[in-house]
């Protein structure tokens, strides 16, 4: 499998260079043009911080990983409907088409399960309406008066724009959407060291950064763009995952994925994802993630007690269904 994987090495860091390398060239250059250096963290973590989230907001977020992310959005639409100038509905609205579309067009590729690129015709309208709308109104609270929690819905709402720009590979904007979400995330954690939340999309940025070829790593140092560091990533995708309270899951999922992908860290990967898996055995997306990395170790015969516990879900979206039933058989050699 070592060599599936290599080979499969090389096209993702492309990939990375698309959506992370315009993203840390345009964070130094609002660095040197006088953004704040982020404090230090203290060495003692801060007592977990008050976000104000309403109890449908967090019925919401637990259907998107229960495997109903149908369930999530139409319970956003109303908090919209009933709150319209707050970022959380929009915010929830978006990660509920995401996890939708992730469930639906994913595919095996390098031995590796995963939503690697948008199909063509896909509408992404709604998504990007979402996002940009839970941004701009992050923004509004902000002129009102500056808070750690209006700086974190700002920041969601510009890092998920970038997310559908990058699957889209649309360089640019998503440099442009991607330095806004780090200067906001980054504030947050000025104004409240306890955000553990903002560490996801930090965190991120940090461990992508450090994983970008040696090529572009040259030409980030000849342009003193600062850098990112695998290990402190990991550190805080680790914080976000045990302290978060809006991206814990999201945290604890794109760990795994990424010491799968780019350290080829199975072991490691499953530890962080078998929690996932237990704690969400309804999402087909958890369970595929898993059977994955047992596959990965060599342990088919555990495999295929994940995997094979697809089929008696009940899945709402038929598309997410059968694409998921579809991955579990091609996982397993099987067609």
């Amino acid at each position: 499998m070592s060599g599936r994987g290599d080979g499969g090495r090389g096209r993702l860091s492309s990939r990375a260079i698309q959506a992370l390398a315009a993203l840390a060239i345009s964070a130094a250059l609002s660095a040197s043009a006088g953004a704040a250096p982020r404090p230090p963290r203290p060495e003692k973590q801060p007592p977990r911080p008050e976000i104000n989230l309403p109890p449908v907001a967090e019925r919401a977020i637990a259907q998107i990983y229960e495997g109903d992310p149908a369930a999530a959005l139409a319970a956003a639409q109303q908090m919209e409907k009933e709150q319209p100038d707050q970022p959380l509905g929009y915010l929830i609205e978006a990660e509920a088409r995401w996890w939708q579309l992730y469930c639906q067009q994913s595919e095996v590729r390098y031995g590796m399960v995963d939503f690697w690129e948008l199909s063509q015709g896909t509408e992404s309208g709604p998504y990007l309406a979402a996002a940009g709308r839970a941004a701009a109104l992050g923004e509004q609270e902000l002129k009102k008066g500056e808070t750690a929690q209006a700086q974190l819905w700002a920041g969601m709402g510009y890092a998920l724009e970038a997310r559908m720009y990058g699957i889209q590979g649309k360089k640019l904007a998503t440099a442009r959407a991607g330095v806004q979400a780090r200067e906001h995330l980054m504030r947050a954690i000025a104004l409240d060291p306890g955000l553990a939340d903002a560490d996801t999309g930090l965190g991120l940025y940090n461990y992508y950064v450090d994983t970008l070829s040696p090529i572009v790593k040259l030409l980030r140092i000849f342009l003193g763009i600062p850098g990112g560091s695998k290990q402190q990533g990991v550190r805080q995708l680790r914080t976000a995952m045990e302290r978060g309270r809006i991206t814990d899951v999201e945290a604890r999922f794109y760990l795994a994925k990424n010491l799968r992908t780019y350290d080829h860290d199975y072991a490691g990967a499953l530890s962080v994802a078998e929690p996932l898996e237990r704690q969400y055995p309804g999402n087909p997306i958890f369970l595929l993630l898993v059977g994955n990395l047992e596959m990965e170790l060599g342990r088919k015969e555990q495999a295929a007690a994940i995997l094979g516990r697809i089929d008696s879900l009940k899945i709402s979206d038929a598309a997410c269904a059968d694409r998921s039933r579809r991955l579990a058989r091609e996982l397993l050699g099987e067609k």
